[in-house]
Order: structure tokens, then sequence, then C-alpha cells
């Protein structure tokens, strides 16, 4: 097969994060229209994100160690199905438990099918410019603020929150089906004799090996902080805007802009960690995270958002992709999928205490100031826990 192909495997990876994630964060725009509608608390509604993480997190151990077994496409094509089914299901829920139920775990476990198997096909594909890659994967979720969020804000405004996720369901299913199609294992690499090539230090761990090591300590204490700190802040922003004076189209712009922004910050970063080394463009990333979270404490005009969420959304959009990169490096390919699952739930826990968070926080003064507050110093804390990965030591494998 023609190595070019492996480009294709990136688009449709981008495309299968993009409809997964988005269709996930799309709660977010929903989390009005449906406090109003059903008169169900913020934090009811908010906690099926939080829900969605948890699930996410143990489904892509799962997912990740299944893809490792048996390939990435049968993982991805049960992820699709499952995930239309989710909304359709959810859109229909009668009481806040059922949505819960519906919309919080089965649509996180079908979401949790497509990132981690698609970032380890991705990995197995390139040998250079992994990094830029692998970002370029990760880049669906950038994508998906401009497309699907403000897609569903147009069918709330058109129909109701119902139809609306009803019909982001079935969007699904047309979408990522035929995606499932492009998947392939790469082709098996030609060896030749007295070649070497770099490989990773523990590419020959087990998988209870590498959990246990201070490689994936480090990285799966720094996923999680890292994602507690910008989970919150995210999914509350619309809602952060509005209650700031900005109107609920505009709000949903402001999350469109991020969306941008992180498109183009996975490419930067995904650049410069080829160029400069992933580890001190994480630790950089993080701390312009922090500062970033904090300055919204300051903001209330929409072009101020604009400012912010330039910067806010570059950064966060840009570090995510390079923990997989720092993955393949310490673990290398074999029990990739398994590794970065495992990393992946760590990420998952993180993300699920922002939405909760918020709603409480919200509920409890109505206001989101100390969610900006907390969110800022989980972050601090993510760059100096990052500070702690061990170097990536690479040894050479002579080839027989």
């Amino acid at each position: 097969m023609n190595l070019s192909y492996r480009w294709v495997i990136v688009a449709a990876g981008a495309l299968m994060s993009c409809v997964a994630i988005g269709t996930m964060f799309s709660l977010a725009i929903f989390l009005e229209p449906m406090a109003l509608d059903t008169q169900w608390s913020r934090a009811g509604i908010s906690s099926a994100m939080t829900l969605n993480f948890l699930v996410m997190g143990l489904g892509g151990f799962a997912w990740g160690a299944l893809s490792d077994r048996f390939g990435a496409r049968i993982v991805v094509a049960i992820g699709a199905v499952l995930l239309g089914l989710a909304l359709v299901v959810a859109s229909r829920a009668g009481s806040l438990l059922t949505f819960q139920i519906s919309y919080g775990v089965l649509v996180g476990l079908a979401a949790s099918a497509f990132f981690a198997p698609m970032i380890a096909l991705t990995t197995a594909w390139f040998d250079t410019n992994r990094s830029l890659a692998v970002s370029l994967v990760s880049a669906g979720m950038g994508v998906a603020p401009m497309t699907i969020s403000p897609f569903a804000r147009w069918l709330i405004s058109a129909y109701e929150w119902r139809a609306a996720m009803f019909d982001i369901g079935i969007m699904a299913w047309v979408l990522l089906l035929p995606a499932v199609l492009l998947v392939r294992q790469p082709p098996k690499p030609a060896v030749a004799g007295g070649a070497s090539a770099p490989v990773a230090e523990g590419d020959g761990m087990g998988v209870a090996q590498a959990l246990r090591s201070p490689q994936f300590i480090v990285l799966g204490l720094t996923f999680f902080a890292c994602c507690a700190a910008h989970s919150g802040p995210i999914f509350h922003m619309v809602s952060y805007a509005m209650l700031c004076g900005v109107a609920p189209m505009a709000a949903v712009t402001i999350y469109s802009v991020e969306g941008l922004a992180g498109l183009g910050g996975r490419l930067l970063y995904g650049v410069l960690a080829d160029r400069l080394g992933v580890k001190p463009v994480l630790i950089a990333g993080l701390a312009i995270q922090a500062v970033v979270i904090a300055a919204y404490l300051s903001v209330s005009q929409l072009d101020q958002f604009y400012v912010l969420a330039v910067i806010f959304g570059a950064t966060y959009g840009g570090v995510m992709p390079l923990y997989a990169v720092l993955a393949r490096e310490y673990f290398g390919q074999r029990i990739l999928g398994t590794v970065f699952g495992a990393a992946t739930m760590m990420s998952s826990l993180g993300m699920a205490l922002g939405p909760l968070a918020g709603g409480m926080v919200f509920d409890a003064y109505a206001s989101y100031h100390w969610l900006f507050i907390g969110s800022a110093l989980i972050g601090l804390g993510a760059a100096g826990i990052a500070i702690a990965f061990p170097p990536l030591p690479r040894r050479e494998l002579q080839l027989a």
C-alpha cells in the first residue's frame, strides 16, 4: 500500500474526532435551553458531561486495549453506531436521570472509541512528522466548535432542543459510518540488514510494568491536571459570557473562536514539538493556559473574550496531542493503544471535574469567578508536574 495513504488515515481520524467530541461538547449549547424547557438544574444537566468524561476515561482504556488486539477499524465502527444511537435516545429522555444515563454514559462510551485507537493508528503510520500528524488528527476537536456547535445553536433556534439533538445523532451516523471504511492498518515495514532505527526504551515493557513506571505516572498526572484546569472554563464559557452581557449567538461564537484557534494551535505546537522537543513545548503551553484562565476574570466585553479565546484555544488545543507523542516515545507502538488509553482515562477524570464543579459553583454563588480561580491554580500545578517528566531516552536498535 502506498504510504501516501497515511494522510487519508489522518483525515479520517480528524473527521471522527470532530464528530465525536463536537457532539459531546454540544451539550454546552444545549445547557441553557434545556434548563429553561425542563426546569432541570444546571448542575444536573452538567453532570451528564461529568459522566461523559468518567465513562470516556474507562472506555478509552478498554477501546485502546481492544484496538491493540483487533485493530482500530472494528473499534471505531462500534463507536460510530453507538454515538448516533445515544444521541437519538437522549433527545427523547423524559427525565433528568434518563438523560444522564443516555447522554452521560452512552455518548461518553461511544466518543471514547475514536481518540486512543485513531491516535495509536496514526503513530503507526508515521515515522517522521509524527507530532504534526497526531496534531492534525486531534485538530478535529478544534474544528468541532466551529461546525457542530453553531449547527446545534441554529437547530435549537429553528426548532427546539430535542429535535436538534435527534438531528445531530442522525448526522453522526451519516458522517462516521462511511469514514470507518477508510480505516486500515499500516503496511508491514521492510527490514533492511544492518539498518538502525530509534525505538523507545520502554518498547519491551509489558502493560503492567508500563503503567507502574515513573514515565506513565508523570504523564497521567500532568494530563489529569491539564484537563481539570481547562474543562470547566471550556464547558461554561458560553454561559459565563452571557452573564457578562454577551448575546447568546455571539457567546457561541466565542466557543467557535476557541475552536478555530485550537486548530491553529495544534499545528503550531505540533511543528514546534517536532523541532524543539515535546517536553519544553508542553511545559510552556501549560503555563500559558493557566495565565489565560485567570485573565478571564477581568473581561466583560465581546472583543476581550475574543482575544482571550484565541490564546486559550490555541494553547489547550496545542498541548493536547503532545501527550500521545510522549506516550509513543516512552513506550513504543506495541502497547500504545492500551497505555494511551490509560492516560486518556486520567485526562477524562480531570475533564469530569470542571463541568460539575462549574455548575455547583454557579448554583451556590450565581457566579463563575471561583471556577476560574480554581482552574488557574490547577493549571499552574499541571505545569509544575510536567517539569518532572524524565528525559526521552532513546537507543539504537540494530535490525538484523
